[in-house]
């Protein structure tokens, strides 16, 4: 499994994924520009010694890499109905999350429609912190393969 930040802007944020992906084994994939230097020593001291033990790529452009991957991708949206426990996730799929400051652009929401969930919450509420909610969709896709990484 894969999280992809899509253009993340707060170091903490990235570092505590950077923790998540550590302990469960997943790769994350960060989508340029990132609003931070990866040498930043705010994002290193979130990630603690994680750093080092997770796969990360940096990529420029996320609408050319999902038109030439053949996996299973998703992404997470506070703008949408459908809750991220409905799909049956498979071990290799893509979980995209936005920016913490503007979210995903329009265009991914008009060109895949079906491929956005949410996180159930209530309304009128902004949207959890990035680091929790790639988490708590993680740790469901992980529930769904029976926590194979242990």
């Amino acid at each position: 499994m894969k999280i992809i930040l899509f253009q993340p802007k707060i170091p903490q944020n990235t570092g505590n994924i950077v923790r998540t992906c550590s302990v469960t084994g997943t790769d994350l994939i960060l989508v340029r520009p990132l609003g931070f230097s990866t040498s930043s020593r705010q994002l290193k001291r979130s990630g603690l010694d994680y750093w080092g033990e997770v796969s990360i790529s940096e990529i420029d452009d996320l609408d050319i890499f999902l038109e030439q991957t053949e996996l299973p991708f998703y992404f997470f949206s506070s703008k949408v109905d459908k809750p991220y426990s409905e799909p049956r996730y498979e071990p290799e799929a893509l979980l995209i999350f936005g920016s913490e400051t503007s979210g995903l652009p329009d265009y991914f929401h008009e060109k895949y429609p079906e491929k956005f969930l949410t996180i159930p919450m209530q309304e009128n509420k902004r949207c959890l912190n990035l680091s929790n909610a790639a988490a708590i969709v993680l740790f469901e896709a992980l529930r769904q393969q029976e926590f194979n990484f242990l």
